[in-house]
């Protein structure tokens, strides 16, 4: 009811928003650990964990890849990061590494696997900044492509028959053969199995067909989790951080060439973490935690802005990495320097005598680039702070929604609440200056208006990585001109003293 008399006060909120944002650094892992508390750790199940609670942390036990990346990232906090908030996702181990990968990729209509992670926010109320999935991303699957008929042979039985598969290194491979006109016709391979040496196709299901014989070729396949992923990436806007094979560099090139291009695959790594267990030997581990582990430090140290490489970061926890990988500061051949020349990521040791090398002790982080086929999005953390840029936009600007009419207050309200926020990001040395804020009257019709829509935008550069620095040396004939005037004006001095 309306006062008759009287004084009211309504507050319209037409106001600039402050931008208030939760923690981007959550880490998700996704793996094994058979020996975890069932009732705390549901496998399929995102759950929440603080790598200082160390009660959840024994109820995750100690077997399996899941409870070894938690120590792993643990290793990497310090200062104002004494622990980092991960969330985890438990899977059955299979009988073979196959099995177990084929449970990491689960399925997005159970929400089992990698699509367990996107209930976090909902369920956890956590976002999911990085995702791991150490152990399963280095498995290289070679299968069968490429039937060829070599000879068409006579006198089969007409019909689509299976084919047979003998010999060879492998198995799971399934296809098919068709005979016409008594001739071997038309070969289709309908799973390509997995195989190290290729194996013999067999046609005798035709029968009566003689002479006929065909061919097939090995491919590199793509690993399934990678194949996977970047829906689950695309949809949380988090990084992932790869695993390639260890054993070569060619065999680490290519699975390289398997990867999907996203901008949120950043730097894939080919060396395993040295490490000791509880009985002091050494054992070797996934390096993917470790290097996970280097965003969320990073990003503590800026307030939990996500707008920091970890380029040449100290990594603790290692004794050592394999294999070795020699990255020179001046000599482009190095490996290293040929590895991240293909956007990989390395740990490079430090070497006392050699000024070239990347340090002088420990072990420190070498890597940058995404897998993004555009250039502007090379960056990890230019991808990073995008996300966050955006993400803080829609958490202040929805305070509008449906509470405001399209007036000239309100326009201008939500364009200051946008000022505000990239101000403070550029106050903060997050973002370069200048940055634009606009209001483009063509994007604006009036018929558009009349829906309810309005259409801004704003442009902002996030500085990019200081990764080389070309220093020009040249001699300076000048200073020998100053020196032999020197040498004239003292002599000429001395000289005059006789």
């Amino acid at each position: 009811m309306a006062l008759t008399v009287g004084i009211k006060h309504l507050r319209d909120g037409v106001e600039p928003q402050s931008v208030i944002l939760g923690d981007r650094s959550v880490i998700g892992i996704i793996g094994t650990a058979g020996a975890a508390d069932a009732e705390a750790f549901p496998l399929n199940r995102a759950v929440a964990l603080r790598t200082n609670d160390a009660a959840l942390r024994l109820l995750l036990g100690s077997s399996g890849t899941v409870p070894d990346a938690v120590a792993g990232i643990s290793a990497q906090l310090e200062g104002s990061a004494e622990a980092a908030q991960l969330v985890v996702v438990l899977v059955d181990e299979g009988a073979t590494p196959a099995e177990t990968i084929a449970n990491i990729v689960g399925s997005e209509a159970s929400k089992t696997g990698i699509w367990a992670f996107l209930d976090a926010t909902e369920d956890l109320g956590l976002q999911i900044g990085l995702i791991v999935a150490p152990g399963f991303t280095s498995q290289a699957v070679r299968g069968l492509v490429d039937p060829v008929i070599t000879a068409p042979g006579d006198g089969g039985a007409n019909g689509t028959f299976p084919l047979i598969f003998t010999g060879g290194t492998g198995s799971g491979a399934a296809g098919t053969f068709t005979v016409t006109g008594g001739a071997l016709t038309a070969i289709a391979i309908t799973n390509p199995g997995s195989y190290t040496v290729k194996p013999t196709l067999t046609l005798t299901n035709s029968a009566g067909l003689t002479g006929a014989t065909a061919s097939v070729d090995l491919e590199q396949l793509a690993n399934p989790i990678m194949a996977a992923i970047p829906t689950v990436l695309d949809r949380l806007e988090a990084g992932f951080i790869p695993e390639g094979p260890t054993s070569s560099r060619q065999a680490w090139l290519d699975w390289l060439e398997t990867l999907p291009a996203s901008r949120w695959i950043f730097h894939p790594l080919r060396q395993d973490a040295k490490t000791t267990d509880a009985e002091g030997d050494l054992v070797t581990k996934p390096l993917s935690p470790y290097v996970a582990a280097l965003y969320a430090r990073r990003d503590s140290e800026r307030n939990g802005v996500p707008s920091g490489s970890i380029m040449n970061q100290s990594i603790y926890g290692l004794v050592g990495v394999t294999p070795s990988i020699r990255l020179s500061l001046t000599d482009e051949t190095s490996e290293g320097q040929m590895d991240l020349a293909v956007s990989g990521g390395i740990v490079a040791r430090g070497d006392v005598g050699d000024v070239s090398a990347p340090g002088s002790t420990g072990f420190t982080f070498w890597g940058s680039d995404t897998l993004a086929a555009e250039t502007e999005w090379l960056f990890a953390h230019v991808v990073r702070l995008r996300s966050y840029i955006e993400a803080g936009n829609v958490a202040a600007q929805k305070k509008y929604l449906g509470k405001q009419n399209i007036t000239l207050q309100s326009v201008e309200a939500v364009l200051n609440t946008l000022r505000l926020w990239l101000t403070k990001l550029h106050f903060d040395g997050h973002i370069l200056s200048p940055f634009l804020v606009g209001f483009d009257p063509d994007q604006n019709l009036p018929e558009e208006l009349r829906l309810g829509e309005i259409d801004i935008s704003f442009a902002a550069e996030e500085p990019p990585v200081l990764r080389r620095i070309l220093i020009r040396s040249r001699r300076h004939r000048a200073a020998l001109e100053a020196l032999a005037q020197a040498i004239s004006v003292r002599l000429g001095a001395i000289q005059s003293t006789f």
